[in-house]
């Protein structure tokens, strides 16, 4: 029997659960639904991610406001996904930051993402016909920025530690309070989303990077928040654990002449047993290894998803 496409199927709600991780400091997690979270300046506050539309956002940002009343200055989006940006309008932020390259990529292939994910996803999209359009930032930067935040509450380093989840992913790093917002770069208890990923890169150097924060807190794209510097490794090392294992399983088909669907089973029945339970699984497998498969036939830029394209995948590999 066919599976329901991607996670079309899901529409039970999220528990979700709101935790002050250090003084000003918050975060929003929802049983594997994407995190969002906040850090307060001393007149103003830092917000990251958007989530996918207004009406959404302004869900989080009505358990926020009964922690605190200062305005949004900055909107902080670790990358381009819609799920992540599509919501900004609620913000009313001062300005929105993304790195140079995820401004390209919202450029490039903003509008077939917003389809291919509301068509993946629709749970996620809370009254969609309230989305102005595309969120665009209005300030950029290559490899580092920094927002300081006043006071004695220290400053947020913005980073970009090399190519992964997309080309243009960043982290937020609060050395203050030990907390590092990851975004999709790492995923505590969830599986992981690669369909528009650099693999190679994200596996090494990237995730190396992004331990070197030695977080004490880490607020990944989904899952639970991890505490504490063994449980930040662990987070970090599961991810690369998964890449590790696409890479390998995915390669040596395409080595051999073997084909996309074989990949595909093969690499199943390798993450199965430790990663199929987790969130949203199934719904990525697909399109993990049909790109990493272009990755291995030197497709280096990852070819736009469209929702004609997702459901062919799909009806490829996972039926």
């Amino acid at each position: 029997m066919a599976k329901p496409f991607a996670s079309s199927a899901d529409t039970a709600p999220k528990t979700e659960t709101l935790e002050i991780l250090a003084d000003g400091v918050y975060a929003l997690t929802a049983e594997g639904d994407p995190n969002v979270g906040a850090i307060e300046g001393e007149d103003f506050l830092v917000c990251f991610e958007a989530r996918a539309t207004p009406a959404a956002a302004r869900d989080w940002l009505t358990k926020l406001r009964e922690h605190t009343d200062k305005p949004v200055r900055y909107l902080v989006l670790t990358h381009y996904h819609a799920v992540r940006v599509l919501g900004a309008s609620a913000f009313d932020a001062q300005d929105i930051v993304t790195s140079t390259t995820t401004q390209k990529l919202i450029e490039e292939r903003g509008k077939e993402d917003w389809d291919s994910e509301y068509g993946r996803m629709p749970r996620l999209f809370k009254e969609p016909e309230g989305i102005p359009g595309l969120t665009r930032p209005t300030i950029t930067f290559d490899n580092h920025y920094q927002i300081e935040l006043g006071g004695d509450r220290g400053r947020i380093d913005l980073q970009f530690c090399g190519r992964g989840h997309t080309a243009g992913d960043i982290v937020a790093w609060h050395e203050k309070s030990g907390t590092l917002f990851a975004g999709d770069l790492v995923e505590a208890e969830a599986a992981l989303y690669t369909g528009d990923a650099s693999h190679f890169d994200w596996a090494a150097g990237t995730l190396d990077k992004v331990k070197s924060f030695r977080s004490t807190n880490l607020i990944g794209g989904r899952g639970p928040v991890a505490k504490g510097i063994a449980a930040t490794d662990a987070a970090i090392e599961q991810t690369r654990e998964f890449l590790k294992t696409m890479i390998d399983k995915v390669g040596d088909v395409h080595r051999r002449g073997g084909s996309l669907r074989e990949a595909f089973e093969v690499t199943h029945a390798a993450l199965e047993p430790q990663f199929g339970r987790w969130p949203i699984f199934e719904h990525c497998l697909p399109f993990d290894v049909q790109r990493l498969w272009d990755e291995f036939d030197g497709i280096d830029w990852p070819r736009i998803w469209t929702m004609e394209r997702d459901r062919e995948v799909w009806a490829q590999l996972q039926d």
